[in-house]
C-alpha cells in the first residue's frame, strides 16, 4: 500500500512526520499527505473521510493550511452515524471559526442534531455551538438551546447552559429569553448543572440590568440557602477536595453573590451571615480553602458596607501574608491595596507583617509590599515606617534599591514633620543609596537646606562627616560639595551648633581637602567636578589663607580635555588672580530658593501627583488611585471632527529644532511639561527651569524666577554657563512675537471675553502660502485679582493643523496692567471651502483657587 494513500492510518502518518530530521523533510511528508487527501476528496471517498479529516486536524495543529478540507467537516456532520458526526464536529471546532462563511452552511445540520433523539448527538451539537457560535447562528438556534435547558438528562442541561453563555455574549438582546429557565437551574441538585447555571446567571447579570434586578429580588435568598447547605454539608466523596465539598461551586456562588450585592443594601444584608460563616468555618491549611477565603474576602469588599465583615476580611488577608506560598501572599497584598481605600485603619493593624514582606526574597512580593507601605504612611506613623525602610536600605539587594530609594524619598518629602528630620533622613538615604537618588530629589534637598537658615551649620557638618565616611555615593558628594561651598565658614567656625550633635574640629585646609578629593575622584562625573570647582571658587573668598592652594587646584584643569572644565578653570583662575575687588561679590551666598516655586515645577514628577495636559498637577490624597485622564477631544467637545490638541506647555526644544516627536518619546520618566512662562533660551541653558539631569552642568545654583517672570541669576551662575552666555544675559527675557513683514491684512477680533478675561486675535499671512494663518493672541485681565499659573489650550477639527508657540508668561496682572501674548499658526487644508473654527480652554488660579474657562470661536474672517 502507498504509505501516503488515503488509507494510511493516522498513527502511521504521525510516525512518519516525527521521524523527519529537518523541517524540509517534514514539509515534504505533509505535502504528499495533503495531496493524497485532496485526491480522496475529489473522488468522494466516503470510507476514509473520517480518517482523512483526523489527519487534517493533526496537520492543522502543526501549522499547515487545511482550508481545502472544511467541506469534509460538513459532510461528516450530515452523516447519520455518531462516529462520523463526532469527527465532523471536532473538525468543525478545530478547522473553522465564527468568521468563516462556510459556517452558515452547517446551521441547518446543527439544528437537526439539537432535536435528535440520541442525547450524545445533541451533546455534540451543543458543544460545537458553544465553541464557534456566531451572532447569526445564535439568533437562529437560541430557541432550541433554551428548550434544552429543561432536558431530562443533566449532562445535556449542563451543556445547554454553557452554550447559552456563548449566545448571550454574542447577542445580548436574547438575554431576557433565558431569565426564567436560568432561575430554574439555580434550584438544581446536580452540582455540574448548578455550577453552569450559576455561571450563566452571573453572565446574564453583567449583560442585562433587567436580569440583575430579577435575580436580586427572586434568587438571592435561594442562593444564600444553597451556599449554606454547601458549607454545612457532610462529607461527600464525589465532590470532596482537600476536605472541602466542591470548592468550585463555593467560588461560583460567591462570585454571583458579589454581583448581586454590589450597590444593593438589601441584598447585601441578606448575605452577611453566610459570608461570615464561610470566612470563619473554611479551613485555610489547604489551597482549596484559601481559594474560597480569597473569593469570600473579595465579595465582602465588593458588597455594601458592613464594618465588622470588612475587618474580618482584612484579618484573613493578614493571615495570608504569613503563608509560605508566594502566590497567596501576592494576592493578599493586591487585595490589601484595594482595601486600604475602604478601611485604612484595619489595614494599619497588619503594618508589621507588611513591612516583613518588603524584605521578602521574592522580587514581586517586595515591590507590591513596598507600594502598600507607601499607601499606609501618614503623619502619625511616618517616623517609624521611614526608620524601618531606611534600615532595610542598608542591606537590600542592588536591584531593589532603586525602587526602595524612590519610595523612601517620596515618603520623606511628603510627610516630613520638620525640616531637621527631613534633612537627617535624606542624609541617611544619600549615604546608603546616593547613586540611586534621582536628580530632582537632591535638588529639592538643596532647596530645603537653603531655606533652613538655622540648620545651615548643622547640615554642613553632618555632610562633612558623611563624606569622610563614604565618598562613593554621587548625590551625597554633590550635595556636600554644594553646602561646603555655600556654608564653609560655618563648618570651620562651628556656628549654629545644636544640642544633638557632637563637636567637630574642621580647619580651612580640611574643607578644601574634601572638595579637592571630590574633583580627583575617578568616579566623579562632569557635573560633580563642575560643582566642586564652583565650591572652590567660593571658598577662595571665604578662606583667604587657602586662596593660593585653591588657585593651584583650579589651574590643574586648564588643559582638561573636557571643554567645560577647561573653561571654568580658566575663568575661575582669572577671577582669583585679576578680579580680587569683585570676587567677594561674585561668590557671596546664594539667595534663598523659593520652595513653593521649585515644588510646583517638579510637582508632576512626584508619585503623589497626577500630571495633566497643561503641565499643572492635581494633588491626590494618599492611597487614592490615579484617575485616567480624559482626552482633550472630550474636554473640548468639538462636534464630529477629531481635534488636534495643543498646549502652551509643549516641548520648546522640539519647536526650536523643528523635531516632531511622538508623545511617547517626551519625558516619559517624569511626565513633566515646561511652564508656559519659561523662555526658550533659559530652557536650553537650564536656567530658571527645573534642575537639569546628570548630563547637564547646571547645578542648584539657579534661582527661582521673580514676580515679573525675569530670572534672577547670581553672578556665579554667569561663570558656570557656557562661554557665549556672557553675551546673551541681556536678552534672557521672553522675546515678543515678530510682526508680519507685510503688516496686518485682517481686522482684529475679540475671540473670547468673559467678566474677568479678554482674548484678542490679530491675523497675518505668509506670502505665497494662503492656507497658513499666523495668529497673535493677547490676553487681558479685566478683574482686580492677579491670575497665576495661566495656561491656554486650543483644539481644532481634523481638517486644520494647529501649532502653539510658548506663551510670554504665566502670570497675568490685574486690571489690564499687563498682557500675556501667545502665537499660533493654523494651516487650513480646506482653505476657501471651510472657515476656521477653534475651541478654547483657559485655566488659571485666583488666590490659590483653580478657575477654568471654555469657549468656541466661530467669528474668524471668512477668507482665512
Amino acid at each position: 500500500m502507498n504509505p501516503f494513500s488515503s488509507g494510511t492510518r493516522l498513527r502511521d502518518m504521525i510516525r512518519a512526520i516525527r521521524a523527519c530530521k529537518t523541517a524540509a523533510e517534514e514539509r515534504a511528508v505533509v505535502r504528499k499527505e495533503c495531496a493524497a487527501i485532496r485526491a480522496a476528496i475529489n473522488e468522494n471517498d466516503q470510507d476514509y473521510r473520517h480518517r482523512n479529516l483526523a489527519k487534517l486536524m493533526f496537520i492543522h495543529m502543526l501549522g499547515y493550511p487545511t482550508h481545502f478540507g472544511q467541506m469534509e467537516c460538513l459532510k461528516l456532520i450530515a452523516s447519520p452515524g455518531f462516529p462520523e458526526k463526532r469527527i465532523g464536529y471536532l473538525g468543525l471546532m478545530l478547522l473553522l471559526d465564527e468568521r468563516q462563511e462556510v459556517l452558515m452552511l452547517v446551521t441547518n445540520s446543527v439544528k437537526q442534531d439539537l432535536n435528535h433523539t440520541n442525547q450524545y448527538i445533541v451533546g455534540l451539537a451543543l458543544c460545537a455551538l458553544g465553541n464557534i457560535c456566531s451572532a447569526e447562528m445564535a439568533r437562529d438556534l437560541a430557541p432550541e438551546v433554551e428548550r434544552l435547558l429543561q432536558f431530562r438528562d443533566p449532562n445535556i442541561r449542563k451543556k445547554a447552559a454553557l452554550c447559552s453563555i456563548r449566545i448571550i455574549k454574542k447577542v445580548p438582546d436574547l438575554a431576557e429569553n433565558f431569565i426564567n429557565p436560568v432561575a430554574a437551574l439555580l434550584k438544581e441538585k446536580h452540582h455540574g448543572v448548578l455550577i453552569t447555571g450559576v455561571q450563566l446567571c452571573t453572565d446574564l447579570c453583567k449583560v442585562s440590568p433587567e436580569a440583575l434586578e430579577y435575580f436580586r429580588k427572586k434568587c438571592t435568598d435561594g442562593l444564600v440557602r444553597t451556599l449554606r447547605d454547601l458549607v454545612n454539608s457532610p462529607y461527600a466523596p464525589e465532590y470532596d477536595i482537600a476536605g472541602i465539598t466542591d470548592p468550585f461551586l463555593h467560588i461560583r456562588l460567591l462570585k454571583l453573590l458579589r454581583v448581586l450585592g454590589r450597590g444593593d443594601a438589601d441584598a447585601s444584608d441578606s448575605m452577611n451571615d453566610i459570608l461570615a460563616q464561610v470566612a470563619t468555618k473554611t479551613e485555610s491549611n489547604k489551597n482549596a480553602g484559601n481559594a474560597i477565603l480569597y473569593e469570600c474576602v473579595e465579595t465582602i469588599m465588593s458588597i455594601e458596607d458592613n464594618g465588622g465583615l470588612r475587618v474580618l476580611a482584612i484579618n484573613i488577608l493578614g493571615r495570608f501574608l504569613s503563608n509560605r506560598d508566594n502566590n497567596i501572599r501576592y494576592v493578599a497584598l493586591n487585595m490589601l491595596m484595594r482595601a486600604i481605600t475602604v478601611d485604612a485603619q484595619a489595614v494599619q493593624r497588619h503594618r508589621a507583617t507588611i513591612l516583613e514582606c518588603v524584605k521578602d526574597s521574592d522580587a514581586s512580593i517586595r515591590k507590591r509590599a513596598l507600594e502598600l507601605v507607601y499607601l499606609l504612611v501618614n503623619e502619625s506613623n511616618v517616623k517609624p515606617l521611614t526608620k524601618e525602610l531606611v534600615d532595610y536600605l542598608e542591606v537590600s539587594d542592588q536591584d531593589f534599591k532603586g525602587d526602595l530609594t524612590a519610595k523612601v524619598c517620596s515618603i520623606i518629602e511628603k510627610f516630613s514633620p520638620e525640616k531637621s528630620w527631613y534633612i537627617d533622613q535624606m542624609l541617611k538615604v544619600l549615604t546608603e543609596a546616593g547613586n540611586f537618588v534621582k536628580d530632582e530629589v537632591w535638588h529639592a534637598l538643596v532647596v530645603v537646606i537653603s531655606n533652613a537658615s538655622d540648620l545651615h551649620g548643622y547640615t554642613v557638618r553632618a555632610l562633612f562627616r558623611a563624606l569622610q565616611t563614604t565618598a562613593e555615593q554621587e548625590s551625597l558628594v554633590r550635595v556636600a560639595v554644594w553646602c561646603i561651598g555655600e556654608y564653609g565658614d560655618l563648618l570651620v567656625s562651628n556656628a549654629g551648633m545644636l544640642n544633638v550633635e557632637d563637636p567637630i574640629t574642621v580647619t580651612e585646609s580640611d574643607a578644601v581637602d574634601i572638595v579637592e578629593s571630590a574633583i580627583k575622584r575617578h568616579a566623579s562625573d562632569l557635573t560633580t567636578k563642575s560643582m566642586a570647582l564652583i565650591a572652590l571658587l567660593k571658598l577662595s573668598s571665604r578662606f583667604p589663607s587657602c586662596s593660593r592652594r585653591i588657585k593651584d587646584i583650579v589651574v590643574q584643569h586648564k588643559g582638561s580635555l573636557v571643554l567645560e572644565l577647561q573653561q571654568r578653570s580658566l575663568e575661575f583662575n582669572s577671577i582669583i588672580e585679576k578680579h580680587q575687588n569683585i570676587r567677594s561679590a561674585l561668590v557671596e551666598r546664594m539667595p534663598v530658593l523659593d520652595e513653593a516655586t521649585f515644588g510646583g515645577r517638579r510637582a508632576s514628577s512626584l508619585p503623589n501627583t497626577v500630571s495633566t495636559s497643561s503641565g499643572t498637577a492635581v494633588k491626590l490624597p494618599n492611597g487614592v488611585a490615579k484617575p485616567s485622564a480624559a482626552p482633550l477631544v472630550d474636554l473640548l467637545d468639538l462636534s464630529d471632527d477629531v481635534p488636534a490638541p495643543s498646549s502652551s506647555g509643549g516641548d520648546f526644544l522640539q519647536d526650536l529644532l523643528g523635531v516632531n516627536l511622538p508623545p511617547a518619546t517626551q519625558s516619559e520618566g517624569t511626565n513633566q511639561t515646561p511652564k508656559a512662562g519659561t523662555d526658550v533660551l533659559l530652557d536650553l541653558l537650564s536656567i530658571g527651569s527645573t534642575p537639569a539631569q546628570d548630563n547637564n552642568l547646571s547645578t542648584p545654583d539657579i534661582l527661582s524666577s521673580g514676580q515679573d517672570n525675569k530670572p534672577i541669576i547670581a553672578s556665579l551662575d554667569v561663570l558656570a554657563a557656557p562661554s557665549n552666555m556672557m553675551d546673551l544675559l541681556d536678552g534672557l527675557g521672553p522675546a515678543p512675537p515678530k510682526p508680519a513683514e507685510n503688516g496686518p491684512a485682517y481686522p482684529s477680533i475679540v475671540a473670547f471675553e468673559s467678566s474677568s478675561l479678554r482674548l484678542t486675535f490679530n491675523f497675518s499671512k505668509q506670502p505665497g502660502n494662503p492656507q497658513t494663518t499666523m495668529i497673535s493672541g493677547s490676553f487681558t485681565n479685566l478683574s482686580s485679582n492677579l491670575f497665576t499659573d495661566f495656561v491656554f489650550q486650543a483644539a481644532v477639527p481634523k481638517f486644520l493643523q494647529l501649532h502653539l508657540d510658548p506663551a510670554s508668561g504665566n502670570s497675568l496682572p490685574a486690571s489690564g496692567n499687563g498682557t500675556i501674548t501667545q502665537s499660533l499658526k493654523v494651516t487650513n487644508s480646506q482653505h476657501g471651502k471651510k472657515p476656521l473654527v477653534m475651541r478654547l480652554r483657559i485655566a488659571y488660579k485666583v488666590d490659590g483657587k483653580d478657575v477654568l474657562e471654555e469657549g468656541q470661536i466661530n467669528n474668524f474672517p471668512r477668507d482665512l
